[in-house]
């Protein structure tokens, strides 16, 4: 059986399968072989090319490494001030690394910059190591929570992407999910992409030196609008990337797999992403305007609260005229207690040129009880000392 949360993870890869897409187009033309390009908040895509072909992915696994880290963080399992030790298996990682010696410490934060910031395949172990005691149980975490998303074209066989297994593999669509769940859940992660440069201190028994973290995502560079993500390259996978963007209010994801060279990656995420923004409108109703209360028949009260689920977003795509936007609210007359305090009572719903481009539960803010005997034979009572 699937728990609520997996439900909810495997509808969202399901929008992500059912979003029409638009027609290819002369203002997007890339080089690489697979590729997505999704709006951020509302999952939607905008663009895709192969995006469910299974391909190698390099580094970019790490991105699931850097989501369970920021879940246990989360969930206070682990804190950016603990102190992580590097095993001897950690240290021993070749590839990309930032050459942490065996019986090294560094606390959590620093390991999660190795690893945003210069892809650290041995800090990246050594993060996995100190969340869930090795990396095989990491492993199997990665594998665990890609079934809770949806990411049916993903497996995971270590948690820094340098094995050239068959059975280390994923996709454009799937890359989107697990980014999107990471950027959107956890913001903070790009207080951490958006480094360019910064230095750590290694402390070993050998001495004191400083090293260099040097940012592999050369966009930062490159286009003005990036905000990170994770790139990957290895010679199986070639260059691979998911890049993330912000501009007016819109945020973007592009992921690029297979490119030829760090040229042609580069390219054809900035063709992705000015496509995307050239196109791209957000309606966004906060729904902060406070709802009348609902009367309540049978009820210790006469009236309830009510509240919004949260807020709406519509993107659009088509130049549609957003200012003319319809809301209409749905409740009924009155509520019949008990009326629950989380359930829904009612919908907003919001309409353009006539159809319903979406809609937000309405839902009570308080519960209100059935009224008992007791209760009613206060009401008489209060009634007749008026």
């Amino acid at each position: 059986m699937y728990s609520k949360k997996s439900l909810a993870a495997l509808l969202l890869a399901a929008v992500f399968w059912m979003t029409a897409t638009l027609p290819a187009s002369a203002a997007v033309s890339v080089s690489s072989p697979s590729v997505i390009l999704i709006e951020s908040s509302t999952g939607q895509v905008i663009y895709e090319l192969n995006s469910t072909e299974r391909r190698s992915l390099a580094s970019v696994t790490k991105i699931m490494t850097l989501l369970l880290t920021f879940e246990a963080l989360d969930a206070g399992k682990v804190k950016l001030t603990d102190d992580v030790l590097t095993s001897e298996h950690a240290s021993s990682m070749g590839g990309s690394q930032v050459f942490l010696a065996q019986g090294e410490i560094q606390s959590l934060e620093t390991m999660i910059k190795c690893i945003v910031i210069a892809s650290g395949n041995d800090a990246s172990v050594a993060v996995a190591e100190h969340v869930a005691g090795s990396e095989q149980t990491f492993v199997e975490m990665m594998n665990e929570r890609a079934l809770e998303l949806g990411m049916v074209d993903t497996h995971f066989e270590d948690c820094c992407g340098l094995t050239d297994s068959e059975n280390h593999y994923s996709c454009a669509r799937d890359i989107a999910i697990m980014s999107r769940e990471l950027t959107v859940n956890h913001p903070e992660i790009f207080n951490y992409t958006k480094i360019w440069m910064e230095d750590i201190t290694h402390v070993t028994p050998q001495g004191t030196s400083n090293f260099t973290l040097s940012s592999t995502n050369k966009l930062l560079k490159q286009y003005q609008y990036t905000t990170g993500l994770k790139t990957g390259f290895t010679s199986k996978a070639k260059y691979c990337i998911s890049a993330t963007a912000s501009k007016d209010g819109i945020d973007l994801i592009a992921v690029v797999m297979g490119a030829s060279d760090s040229k042609a990656r580069s390219g054809d995420v900035q063709t992705l992403m000015t496509y995307g923004f050239g196109i791209c409108n957000m309606y966004i109703d906060e729904n902060t305007d406070t709802l009348q209360p609902l009367t309540v028949k049978g009820g210790v009260k006469e009236r309830v609260s009510l509240k919004y689920e949260g807020e709406f977003r519509y993107l659009d795509t088509q130049g549609g005229n957003l200012s003319a936007v319809e809301k209409i609210m749905e409740l009924p007359e009155a509520a019949q207690a008990p009326a629950v305090e989380g359930s829904e009572a009612g919908k907003v719903r919001y309409y353009l040129d006539g159809i319903e481009i979406g809609s937000v539960p309405v839902l009570y803010a308080e519960t209100v009880e059935k009224a008992g005997f007791t209760d009613y034979m206060k009401k008489v009572f209060g009634f007749f000392l008026l």
